[in-house]
């Protein structure tokens, strides 16, 4: 005890004193992992609200912001992943056509044909209304059933053991990657005519999902797992889209494994790969070789990469380098800083085409432009959990980056027309989106029954 100013001060004893700071950082302590806790389910939380909303009855619910970012995003971030792309073809491309005799310069030049094609193919696709997607969704839809009949009786085997090519002399084609076109097209008018209808199991299922299997029981004939997947996903996305209960996707998604078990135990390819999956290291010169070079080309490039061509891995040493495993080579010449790059693009056109789809107060639209993102982002995600170790190899190209024509116009098509419904704003005002048509039909039919008409749902937050 001390006098100041004639008035006596205590000093707490020191073990009060340490129990008081030691409490503080505690506390502390306990706030910034209540922070840190409350931050990742927030973001958790907001990713759900995302996919939730664009479930039937949440049409226009996206109207925030500039109405013109979706677009922007769209070309720009295309058109930097198509950039990124011949430049890391050529790179990955030149020692492999050396080592095999063939032109330096041949695998990007043909790259660069692809994106000559291409980008009128966009630009096309995006002055296009909506009505001619609709008119195109039945004969795109026979034309790639019968280029892939085509493809098991005068298809190309390829050095992986896939029979998915036809070869028109001097012109490759793969039928199925225009399949995925094709589904979205005809899976998106189809629903958006049946609209008043889908309460019911029947006619929600049928003929999508018999038209779904038939694509993916054909690409399977090729041996295309990967492309089959994709197929799949988009057949989930235009049953999310349309409120599929949950119960039917627990049935589907049950019977989807299990026929990727039967598929995988079938080809003695597929069961070496999923054991290299789940240890590479086990067979480091043998199945596990493209997976262990893969996990070394991303760990040799650090935080910015070792330079744009100064790959080693493209030595000969990792297979498919230009194509399936391109991501690699991306990781090592451009570091941890290019590949989180573009998976920043991708990112982009995912959000780009849910906002899209958020917007729209057409059915079609809103169906076509939710298919087309989920089309390209889980064709992003098992190309990059292949290159990561995370999924066994599908052989699956990455959109935009990966060397195949066939893969990038089906593409390029699909965001041009993402942009047209970007720059039309869906056809404009006034139209309802599949909830709100369902109900006015149930309400017209209790009314012409006599029975008392069902409350229209509840919507916070819909503007009109």
């Amino acid at each position: 005890m001390v006098e100041q100013q004639g008035r006596p001060v205590e000093f707490p004893p020191p073990s009060t004193t340490k129990n008081t700071a030691t409490t503080k950082i505690t506390a502390t302590t306990k706030n910034t992992a209540t922070t840190e806790g409350a931050a990742a389910n927030d973001a958790a939380l907001a990713v759900w609200d995302l996919l939730r909303r664009m479930r039937p009855g949440r049409a226009g619910s996206g109207e925030g912001g500039h109405p013109s970012l979706p677009r922007y995003f769209l070309i720009g971030a295309t058109f930097l992943l198509i950039t990124v792309g011949l430049l890391e073809v050529y790179s990955a491309s030149t020692v492999h056509n050396l080592l095999t005799g063939k032109p330096e310069l041949g695998t990007v030049e043909r790259q660069a044909i692809s994106v000559a094609i291409g980008i009128p193919i966009l630009i096309v696709a995006a002055r296009l209304p909506v009505r001619f997607y609709r008119a195109l969704a039945y004969p795109l839809l026979i034309g790639t059933l019968i280029m892939l009949v085509m493809v098991l009786a005068l298809g190309q085997v390829s050095t992986g053991g896939n029979k998915n090519w036809l070869v028109f002399g001097p012109l490759t084609i793969q039928p199925s990657e225009f399949a995925k076109f094709a589904l979205v097209l005809w899976g998106a008018d189809l629903l958006a005519r049946k609209e008043k209808r889908l309460a019911s199991w029947d006619h929600l299922i049928v003929p999508l999902l018999p038209m779904a299997g038939l694509i993916i029981g054909l690409v399977m004939l090729g041996g295309d797992m990967g492309t089959s997947m994709i197929i799949a996903a988009i057949a989930f996305a235009l049953l999310w889209i349309v409120g599929a209960p949950g119960r039917l996707f627990a049935i589907l998604t049950g019977s989807a494994a299990g026929l990727a078990a039967v598929a995988v135990l079938l080809r003695p390819s597929r069961v070496r790969r999923f054991t290299a999956f789940l240890d590479p290291a086990a067979d480091p010169q043998g199945t596990g070789f493209q997976a262990v070079h893969s996990f070394s080309a991303l760990s040799t490039g650090g935080w910015f990469g070792v330079g744009v061509g100064a790959s080693r891995e493209k030595w000969g040493s990792l297979p498919e380098a230009q194509t399936d495993f391109i991501f690699a080579i991306i990781g090592e010449e451009l570091g941890l800083i290019g590949a989180l790059a573009v998976l920043a693009l991708f990112a982009l056109i995912g959000y780009a085409g849910v906002r899209i789809a958020l917007r729209a107060r057409d059915s079609f639209v809103r169906l076509a432009a939710g298919a087309v993102t989920a089309w390209l982002m889980v064709q992003m995600m098992i190309n990059l959990g292949a290159v990561l170790g995370v999924l066994p190899i599908a052989g699956v190209p990455l959109p935009f980056v990966s060397y195949g024509g066939s893969s990038l116009l089906p593409s390029m098509a699909a965001i041009g027309m993402l942009v047209s419904f970007a720059r039309s704003g869906d056809g404009g005002a006034g139209r309802t989106d599949m909830l709100s048509t369902r109900a006015s039909a149930a309400s017209a039919a209790a009314a012409g029954s006599g029975r008392p008409r069902p409350k229209a749902p509840r919507e916070e937050g819909r503007t009109t």
